[in-house]
């Protein structure tokens, strides 16, 4: 892997700019999830959205994102009869465990194994090979919306897979472990990697940056939960297959310098700050977010004030008292509404609320 990134001086002043800036945003952003977490949610509830739709249409769905969205709110209900909805809830299933439980998910053959199961668990056709490497041999083949394909790049052999993995894995872990070369170059590396083996008979492009979030987390870079890294891949898609076969048409020979896929990773990742950045500001102006409860107890407010918990409880009688206090503190402490009086004569009105 290492004769891969022997950059030339320019490639490596862009390489290194870019770390950069992104490492001094991630110190930055870690600051904001301490101290003003309150945006956090729906902000990540909209990247996941918007993962899962773009990742799923760059492999040739056609979902859009409300699509995808209207599906999961409707899980329980809805039986998955398309493929287009079986990769969709299997994007989500795999995201929803990365996002949670990314501390404790380590890289090896067994947990992508175990990923790439639950990716293509409810798609019918992909039950005889999912959660095993390849049998067959594939191709990296670019989809379009109008249907059409094209073949990008022959990959490697079946039978060279668990030796070309066992290699990657082991350099992969080896430098981040060692600190020897920056983390955002070993994720990089590890990703076109994994695509040019493309280890899986199918579902190799969605697990690919699934293991991209994967990755940039456990490297501490938290605000890629918040943003899509899926949907910027989805919006330079040509340029995406472009970066990769400029270095993959010379696999295993001299010239496979990884030079256009690191810098299209690092300046996608920029990109994404730089939206991240905006997004966040934008929800600072709307004012503090409120879930679906605290919506509706706002609105009730506004219909009835001045009101009491007790007037809270008779209307909204299954939510908890103890709940209903949490959220009339929430909206007094961000300043939606105002607490006037104390013990049982307290009584709360919308912001600037005058008695008519």
């Amino acid at each position: 892997m290492d004769s891969k990134l022997k950059f030339d001086f320019t490639t490596t002043q862009k390489i290194i700019n870019k770390i950069g800036y992104i490492d001094s945003f991630k110190g930055k952003w870690k600051t904001i999830e301490k101290h003003e977490n309150k945006y956090l949610k729906e902000l990540r509830r909209i990247a996941t959205i918007q993962s899962i739709g773009s990742s799923t249409r760059i492999e040739g769905a056609t979902l859009t994102n409300q699509e995808v969205e209207t599906l999961l709110n409707n899980l329980k209900i809805t039986k998955l009869e398309s493929r287009e909805e079986q990769e969709v809830v299997g994007y989500f299933e795999v995201l929803e465990i990365i996002l949670n439980d990314w501390k404790s998910i380590d890289l090896n053959h067994s947990n992508i194994f175990n990923l790439h199961n639950l990716l293509l668990k409810f798609s019918n056709k992909d039950q005889n090979h999912r959660g095993q490497y390849k049998q067959v041999a594939n191709k990296i083949v670019a989809k379009y919306p109008d249907g059409k394909q094209r073949v990008i790049f022959n990959t490697t052999e079946p039978y060279l897979v668990k030796k070309e993995m066992d290699n990657l894995l082991i350099w992969t872990n080896k430098n981040i472990q060692n600190s020897a070369i920056h983390p955002l170059i070993i994720v990089a590396t590890f990703i076109y990697e994994f695509l040019s083996i493309h280890p899986f008979q199918d579902g190799n492009g969605r697990l690919s940056r699934l293991l991209t979030t994967l990755l940039l987390l456990k490297q501490g870079y938290d605000f890629m939960q918040y943003i899509s890294f899926e949907n910027q891949i989805e919006l330079r898609k040509q340029e995406y297959y472009r970066a990769l076969m400029n270095a993959q048409q010379h696999r295993y020979g001299a010239k496979e310098i990884i030079d256009d896929w690191m810098i299209f990773f690092l300046e996608n990742i920029e990109v994404l700050i730089e939206k991240l950045e905006v997004k966040y500001q934008q929800f600072k102006e709307k004012g503090p977010y409120l879930n679906q409860r605290q919506k509706m107890i706002l609105g009730f407010i506004k219909e009835n004030e001045p009101i009491k918990i007790s007037d809270l409880a008779t209307h909204f009688k299954q939510q908890s008292k103890n709940t209903l206090k949490k959220d009339m503190q929430y909206l007094t402490r961000e300043g939606v509404i105002e607490k006037l009086g104390e013990t049982k004569g307290t009584i709360y009105v919308i912001k600037g609320f005058s008695k008519k």
